[in-house]
């Protein structure tokens, strides 16, 4: 018998497997989105976030189109570009022009309000009605967010606070969007992405030359930069994303943009930066409701005890019924004639 022929393949995964597999690799996006910041403070040329984010945007999608060579079909052209205008081209401004009037702290429990936006939309568009748990976990990740982000020097403006908020709620406009539309019939996630990446780096073109230009010196470490924030910032990310959006339900897609402030954070332990213990307990708060929230509610039944009554009805269950007595012979039945 040969071993390696004959052996017994193992057992299926289970939907649970599945699931797991699935919001693992849906992760990844927001995990590399944490990365954005670090890189484009050490890596890229300052003053230019909008070139930042076209490069980031327009080559992945045409490299998507030209991989893919499909085109949108029927009113996927206007569904494509108000999906790409959320998710790409309105996002990208508004946060940059976030990061530039606040501080990052503030900047990311903005955006760690998402869940709460993607759970009240989802109400509207997709008739999901979202629980106490869902709502308790979306308030307990920004609660957490911001013990890890904010400090005493935070500072409040209200434009940059109206472009966070902006920006988060375009990207959860385009989370609930993406999930009622779904995909066409044989559209894959890196097609839909490539649609959406097109759109918004074609909107933020004009924007980018309009108002900031070329930077005037490139680096390698800049071209690095770049090359990182297109491909796993950018094509990969948002892949990985659209697919698991179609997969994954909404109220459990959602609270996983709480991982970009974490790995920001993480980030900057490595670069030389500490957290107090009120931070660490607000890590240890958003990563447990970022876990909660893949699973269902609790049932406070289990939880319940059983009280004096209840316990009297399981130790003495009803009796069982008596038979009736066989009639005698020559008795007449009731409701029956007598011969």
């Amino acid at each position: 018998m040969n071993a390696l022929t004959d052996r017994s393949p193992g057992p299926p995964r289970g939907p649970s497997a599945r699931r797991a597999a699935t919001v693992a690799l849906t992760a990844l996006a927001p995990l590399s989105w944490g990365t954005t910041y670090a890189v484009t403070t050490e890596l890229l040329p300052p003053g230019h976030p909008l070139f930042a984010g076209l490069l980031r945007a327009l080559p992945a999608g045409l490299l998507a189109l030209a991989i893919t060579r499909v085109l949108p079909r029927g009113d996927w052209w206007w569904k494509a570009a108000v999906l790409g205008v959320l998710n790409i081209g309105a996002l990208f401004p508004l946060l940059f022009l976030a990061a530039e009037r606040l501080p990052g702290g503030v900047a990311a429990t903005l955006g760690a309000a998402q869940p709460l936006l993607v759970a009240g939309l989802a109400t509207v568009a997709l008739g999901d009605r979202p629980g106490a748990w869902r709502w308790l976990c979306g308030v307990a990740g920004m609660v957490g967010v911001g013990l890890v982000v904010l400090g005493p020097q935070a500072r409040l403006d209200a434009v940059g606070v109206l472009a966070g908020l902006g920006g988060t709620a375009a990207m959860a406009g385009g989370v609930v969007l993406t999930k009622r539309w779904g995909r066409p019939a044989g559209v894959g996630p890196l097609t839909l992405a490539g649609w959406q990446l097109a759109v918004g780096g074609l909107l933020l073109l004009p924007l980018t030359l309009a108002i900031e230009g070329v930077p005037e010196r490139i680096d390698a470490g800049a071209v690095g930069g770049y090359l990182w924030l297109g491909s796993m910032g950018g094509l990969i990310a948002y892949t990985l994303w659209f697919r698991g959006i179609g997969r994954l339900p909404v109220g459990a897609t959602a609270p996983l943009v709480l991982l970009s402030p974490l790995v920001a954070t993480v980030i900057g332990l490595f670069l030389g930066e500490s957290l107090r213990p009120l931070q660490a307990l607000g890590f240890a708060l958003a990563l447990a409701a970022l876990l909660a929230a893949q699973f269902p509610a609790p049932h406070l039944s289990r939880f319940r005890g059983t009280g004096p009554t209840d316990r009297a009805r399981v130790a003495a269950p009803e009796p069982a019924a008596t038979p009736a007595a066989a009639p005698e012979p020559g008795a007449v039945l009731p409701g029956a004639q007598p011969r």
